[in-house]
């Protein structure tokens, strides 16, 4: 049966990546939203299955013209506060507008109040390739250390890009939906750095991010649920840690999440 998906946000890494996983059903058509359809691959924008609609994410007329005739709308934004908060609650009206059912990354609070919209959570943990990143500041590249907080036995949820792109492409074709090792400290110690350097300068958010980005990851508190929803799509495997570190080399892993979807 044919479906059309929205993809919000396409030009992005992980919306090609999503994008590429959609083309590969023959009965999906894809709509597109972004500022500049550039940037967007050629073979994408001249494949007569992707429709692309130049806009900015604030005009609510331009998100009701993308969002109409769709399916699903996926939510691919990346960017500051106001966009990622206003901007996919602004993206949720004009999908309440048009009154389909609309799987989406959205703010949560807000979709709830909408009786035409119905969203779907696609949890991946982190991203894998970001994991290795120096941003992240667990891999040392140069000295070959993994850094931790922590006792080292944590558990890390992580998935690559693909593999996440992968999962959210069939949940919206889905109708019923040995390196060194250095301990930097406990976990107490991570929070109170991270908070310490917070408060000394809370608008250079680059000095800091990373650090609640390992810590809400480790503690506890973000991990998902047991019984994943993993076997609803046996057609894809998981990338695990481990099949990650084989199929990349030792100098590659750092930059690993810039080149996510280079190739698509």
């Amino acid at each position: 049966m044919a479906i059309t998906v929205g993809v919000a946000g396409i030009t992005g890494k992980f919306a090609r990546l999503v994008v590429k996983s959609l083309c590969k059903s023959p009965d999906v058509q894809i709509r597109g939203l972004c500022r500049n359809a550039s940037k967007l691959p050629e073979h994408f924008r001249e494949s007569p299955r992707v429709t692309v609609i130049q806009g900015d994410s604030t005009e609510l007329d331009t998100l009701r013209r993308f969002t109409r005739g769709c399916d699903v709308v996926i939510c691919c934004y990346l960017g500051d506060n106001d966009l990622m908060t206003d901007g996919q609650k602004l993206l949720v009206d004009a999908c309440d507008f048009i009154r389909r059912k609309t799987p989406m990354k959205h703010v949560k609070a807000h979709l709830e109040t909408k009786e035409n919209v119905r969203g779907v959570h696609v949890l991946i943990g982190a991203f894998m390739e970001t994991f290795w990143s120096g941003y992240f500041g667990v891999w040392d590249q140069e000295t070959c250390t993994l850094n931790y907080f922590g006792n080292g036995n944590e558990l890390w949820e992580s998935t690559t890009y693909d593999t996440a792109a992968q999962y959210v492409a069939a949940v919206a074709k889905d109708r019923n939906a040995k390196p060194q090792l250095q301990c930097l400290g406990s976990l107490d110690d991570l929070y109170n750095k991270m908070q310490a350097t917070f408060q000394k300068d809370p608008s250079n958010i680059f000095t800091y991010i990373a650090m609640f980005y390992q810590y809400y990851c480790t503690n506890g508190q973000t991990y998902l649920k047991k019984d994943l929803d993993n076997s609803k799509y046996p057609d894809i495997t998981p990338v695990t840690f481990k099949g990650f570190l084989q199929a990349h080399k030792m100098e590659d892993l750092a930059d690993a999440y810039q080149n996510a979807g280079s190739g698509v």
